[in-house]
């Protein structure tokens, strides 16, 4: 006799742009506990960072893992995660959670004008 691997709810293979979303998702809900000012911003992910005049900088060690956009008239402020910057440089969902949330409060902390402590005490701590 033969069932269902999983619950109907429960997806049998998310995309990694999808288990990336909710990795990003979870993060954000985190945060907006403590911070509900944050629901006034917009979070977005994109697969990599565009490279423009002004980022000539960039090397092989130097390409960002986020960043922001400030609130302008009618425009919410935005924080943007790189998807494919940070699952590069992680092995493993654990490794790839915390880089996302210590990412995500760096962002947050640019937008809010504070520290990434601030923002969250464990950050750095290497821990989801």
């Amino acid at each position: 006799m033969r069932g269902p691997v999983a619950p109907p709810q429960v997806p049998l293979s998310a995309s990694r742009a999808e288990v990336f979303a909710d990795l990003v998702q979870d993060s954000v809900e985190r945060l907006e506990r403590r911070w509900p000012q944050l629901g006034e911003v917009d979070f977005l992910i994109l697969e990599v960072p565009r490279l423009t005049a002004e980022d000539e900088a960039w090397g092989a060690d130097t390409v960002p893992l986020g960043g922001t956009i400030p609130a302008r008239d009618d425009t919410p402020a935005r924080v943007i995660v790189y998807r494919r910057p940070v699952e590069i440089r992680t092995k493993g969902r654990d490794e790839r959670a915390a880089l996302v949330h210590d990412v995500v409060v760096e962002q947050v902390a640019e937008v809010l004008g504070i520290t990434p402590e601030t923002v969250d005490p464990r950050y750095g701590d290497g821990e989801e």
